[in-house]
């Protein structure tokens, strides 16, 4: 491996797990990205040299050495970039952090998770599992974990190593699993995939690099053609079809619990320390894999009743019997949007919800709109603020605007960010989410500090 690693887009969540890894690997790392995010002041602590202007002179000397440098980059940062255009010109190799995951899981058994929507707590569950077992695991997840703090775990004495294989930019077929799950394949990233059976034949290649006599967890609904005869193939979800399912879900006093079904026996009454139904399903899956692995009924019970989630997942930011309830959620895809949505209203039956949703991407918005109406509309309250443009330019008739004329719910309005507290007081709501992919966390703790204003 080189002596040092520069990655380019560092403070994004998938990067900056990877330059931990190498920070505590003993390596070098510098870095760049447009923002000093919370993972890039961590990144700094720890001893990582980050450049916040793609201004190639401020690169540090020991990052511009041709032979002692391996650079790694997101293709959320474009070639327009100076910084990329610098070691372009050069003829240094950039390589994606894709390819170094991927060269990981060939070091180390890949316990990889792939799908549309449920990858991030799927993966983080399962690592959590394996870590509060005698299994243990490394993972570099997609999201930060509450139990650790962070979105790496490091584990010297486990083969594993769990990983969210993002399908964007198809950048999972550079992984080689062990084992895999998929946990949706309904179609997205219309932007780089062009059509619907492209995205799906994504996820067929990404299951088949899975290593013979690997397992692949497949959720009810995955569309994928028969796999090769040397990988096992099983199905998890709630229908009686299904190889792991569960069932039986309940309430008690603020908890969720849930039977775990699997070939030839049941767990009973599992408590899931995330009390939201959306997560059942994701622990069905990584619970399988779990024990296949060799954990234990006991490990599982006690492992699955300790998680605390990941960040921006059904993140409770507000939760006193006195104000409103407040929780950030990531989801950005319709489906999942429902099924949260779906979720919250189940966990609060007699409250009322309201949602706060910044779309992501014009070109998704453009791909689903009617379906993020339909999703949206599941609570009766929707405010909408801009699109977040991430990577790309505006398109045509493509507006939060546009949108909210097609939500159904009985009360909607779209307003700026800079207006958004001036239009809660317009709302009464006994629960209010937050949801996106976007920069509108960055508005959580205006939010919150507004609420606790606001008696219930």
């Amino acid at each position: 491996m080189s002596k040092s690693y520069f990655f380019i887009g560092i403070g994004g969540i998938g990067m900056s797990a990877i330059a931990r890894y190498f920070l505590l690997k003993g390596y070098n790392v510098g870095g760049y990205d447009r923002v000093r995010s919370k993972p890039c002041i961590a990144l700094e602590a720890e001893g990582a040299e980050i450049i916040y202007d793609d201004d190639p002179t401020l690169i540090p000397p020991r990052y511009q050495a041709p032979n002692e440098v391996e650079v790694v980059y997101t293709p959320a940062i474009h070639m327009d970039n100076r910084i990329r255009q610098y070691y372009d010109v050069r003829g240094y190799r950039q390589i994606k952090r894709a390819v170094v995951l991927g060269q990981i899981t060939r070091t180390q058994k890949g316990l990889c998770v792939a799908g549309t929507h449920g990858k991030t707590t799927t993966s983080t569950l399962l690592a959590h599992l394996l870590d509060q077992s005698h299994i243990g695991a490394n993972a570099f997840l997609g999201g930060i974990s509450q139990n650790k703090g962070s979105n790496l775990y490091l584990d010297a004495e486990s083969p594993y190593v769990v990983i969210e294989a993002d399908e964007y930019d198809r950048s999972f077929h550079q992984l080689t699993p062990a084992h895999s799950i998929i946990t949706s394949t309904q179609p997205d990233h219309l932007d780089i995939y062009g059509t619907a059976d492209a995205y799906l034949e994504a996820f067929q290649i990404f299951a088949e690099k899975t290593v013979d006599g690997g397992l692949v967890l497949l959720h009810e609904s995955a569309e994928l053609q028969p796999l090769r005869p040397q990988l096992r193939v099983l199905r998890y979800g709630q229908g009686g079809q299904c190889d792991y399912r569960y069932s039986n879900i309940e309430y008690h006093e603020g908890q969720l619990f849930f039977d775990w079904h699997f070939p030839g026996g049941c767990y009973k009454r599992l408590q899931l320390g995330t009390p939201i139904e959306i997560n059942v399903v994701n622990a069905t899956a990584a619970i399988a894999l779990a024990c296949h692995l060799g954990a234990t009924e006991e490990e599982i019970r006690q492992g699955l009743a300790s998680f605390l989630g990941s960040r921006r997942r059904f993140e409770r930011w507000l939760n006193e019997p006195n104000h409103p309830v407040m929780i950030d959620d990531y989801a950005h895809h319709p489906d999942e949007i429902e099924a949260s949505l779906t979720s919250i209203r189940r966990l609060y039956p007699d409250r009322e919800i309201a949602v706060v949703f910044q779309p992501h991407l014009y070109s998704r918005t453009a791909d689903f709109m009617p379906r993020f109406a339909e999703a949206l509309s599941v609570v009766d309250n929707v405010i909408l603020i801009p699109i977040y443009p991430a990577r790309e330019a505006p398109i045509a008739g493509v507006t939060s605007e546009a949108l909210c004329r097609l939500v159904t719910s009985p009360k909607k309005a779209c307003v700026e960010k800079e207006g958004l507290i001036d239009e809660l007081r317009r709302h009464r709501f006994d629960v209010l989410v937050m949801m996106g992919a976007g920069d509108i966390e960055f508005l959580l703790p205006e939010v919150r500090d507004y609420l606790l204003t606001v008696p219930r």
